[in-house]
Order: structure tokens, then sequence, then C-alpha cells
């Protein structure tokens, strides 16, 4: 995935077991989502437009456990572009190893907020993601 951002772990992120608690994890992909729209739309001007799309449905495979001496990443990318949604692959990755710790697959809607509406994703956002990814959907 072309997208990458560190996440600096904190002591309340574990849990009684000293692994990172599991609901953690999608703090840590709402990170990873925020900073890759960021970047795929400007950071300058982003989190001031209006938000067309939300998310719809969310997968998260647990593979292995994070500790509270790891140093992770969450890697994020676009891998499909239907008429209404989009697939946001996600993952939390060992920055030491590579290992793969966990993997989300998430379903973002258009929205229109308005009307209380799903909408087409727009083609700003097919625009700026295929610029982004360096490929066409």
């Amino acid at each position: 995935m072309k997208h990458q951002v560190p996440v600096q772990l904190r002591f309340n992120d574990t849990d009684a077991l000293g692994h990172v608690n599991n609901s953690t994890y999608f703090s840590f992909y709402d990170l990873g989502k925020s900073e890759y729209f960021a970047a795929v739309r400007g950071n300058d001007n982003f989190f001031s437009q209006k938000i067309d799309i939300v998310v719809a449905h969310v997968e998260v495979d647990f593979i292995e456990p994070i500790f509270l001496t790891d140093r992770i990443a969450v890697e994020t990318g676009v891998s499909h572009i239907g008429t209404k949604s989009l697939i946001l692959e996600q993952r939390i990755v060992d920055l030491r190893t590579g290992q793969i710790k966990c993997k989300g697959s998430t379903t973002m809607v258009g929205f229109d907020f308005d009307k209380n509406i799903t909408i087409p994703i727009s083609q700003e956002w097919r625009d700026a993601i295929e610029k982004y990814e360096e490929r066409k959907f």
C-alpha cells in the first residue's frame, strides 16, 4: 500500500493481558483513514470540505497481538471504487519485522446529509484517488 502513517502506542492502549486492546485498533484505522484522505484530497483543505462519504461496513482480522514496545504503522489504500461505494483496505504492520498484525476492510458510501440518502461517489473523489493511487478503477 502506498500510504503509511506511524502510530505512537500509549500505555492506556493496552489491556490487562499486556497487549493493545482490540477496540483500540479502530482508532488506529481512523487515524490512517483521515491521513489517507488528507493526502488524497490535499492536506490544506480536506477537513474544511463538505464530507460526502461515510462508513457503511467494517471487517477486521486480528492476526498477531500488538504490544506496547512494538513500533507499528497503519497502511491504507483503496482497492475498489463502485458506483456508490468504495473499499478502503488497511493493515497494521510492525515496522521492525514487516509482520502484518491486523488487516481490515471498510466499505464507504457516497452520502448526502441534507437529503439523508446514498449518492454516487463523486468524480472529484474518483479523480483524486486514481491520481494518488496511480491507477484506474
